[in-house]
């Protein structure tokens, strides 16, 4: 048990909840680094065949908590140090991406930014029907990073993953299932239960099968992943340099519509 995390066990299913204790369960550079923690100390855990992951009753995150401390001295450090504390977002998605185990996400309320790439980089994702995705990096000046884009491509395909990174926009559970984000929508308040269900399942197989069976699959689809994402921290670095992403901050705060040229 973390400072924001706790493991339940049920057989050969583990359930992890994500709480940070308020109302946006966003994620800070210590719940991230947690959060991977978690998923690297599955590594070696031969016991376990699905692994449950899921955050409050309310939401399961914000994003990355912009609010953070440590987050926001970044910016008075050099550039290889700046561009290293970048590795954190990503190295937690593809702890959770490399785990043999097959994973599942359990989403209530909002899943934004971060929190949807996280849940991205997981095998499967259950959410309740009120429950709506969110990426708002572009139009606040930022790229999607996290390694994050070939996971929606692989997901939603190329048109889908444009029209959900790009513009922004809340996407409701009912047309994230159509679009190929979800694989299954509960009532509300029982997205755990559904993922736990189908978890169970798995965890009713055999154990090497299933494992083989998941890299294999995740092989065929994600092969060429690593190769177009490795530079996506980098590309993060360079918007945020960008007189437009300080406009769109700025439009944000100050409630009114941002103009943006290009800077």
């Amino acid at each position: 048990m973390g400072d924001f995390t706790r493991i339940e066990r049920e057989g050969r299913v583990a359930i992890v909840h994500f709480d940070r204790g308020d109302s946006l369960n966003a994620l800070s550079a210590a719940a991230m680094r947690e959060l991977t923690a978690i998923a690297r100390g599955f590594e070696d855990d031969l016991e376990t065949t699905a692994i449950v992951l899921t955050g409050t009753k309310r939401c399961f995150s914000a994003g990355a908590d912009l609010t953070d401390p440590e987050t926001a001295s970044r910016k008075e450090k050099g550039l290889l140090a700046r561009r290293h504390a970048m590795k954190i977002g990503p190295d937690m998605c593809d702890a959770w991406e490399r785990l043999e185990q097959v994973t599942i996400v359990a989403v209530e309320g909002f899943c934004i930014g971060g929190g949807t790439a996280l849940a991205a980089a997981c095998d499967l994702r259950v959410a309740a029907k009120s429950a709506y995705f969110r990426l708002p990096e572009i139009p606040l000046g930022m790229n999607m990073s996290w390694h994050s884009n070939p996971r929606l491509v692989n997901l939603m395909g190329p048109a889908r993953a444009k029209l959900f990174t790009i513009l922004g926009e809340k996407l409701h559970a009912p047309q994230a299932l159509e679009w190929g984000l979800v694989e299954e929508v509960s009532e509300d308040g029982a997205a755990l239960d559904a993922a736990l269900a189908l978890a169970r399942k798995f965890g009713a197989l055999p154990p090497v099968a299933v494992r083989m069976s998941k890299q294999s699959i995740d092989m065929a689809a994600k092969a060429l992943n690593a190769a177009v994402t490795y530079m996506d921290r980098d590309q993060f670095a360079l918007t945020a340099t960008s007189k437009d992403q300080q406009e769109a901050l700025s439009a944000f705060l100050e409630k009114r519509k941002p103009n943006f040229t290009g800077e």
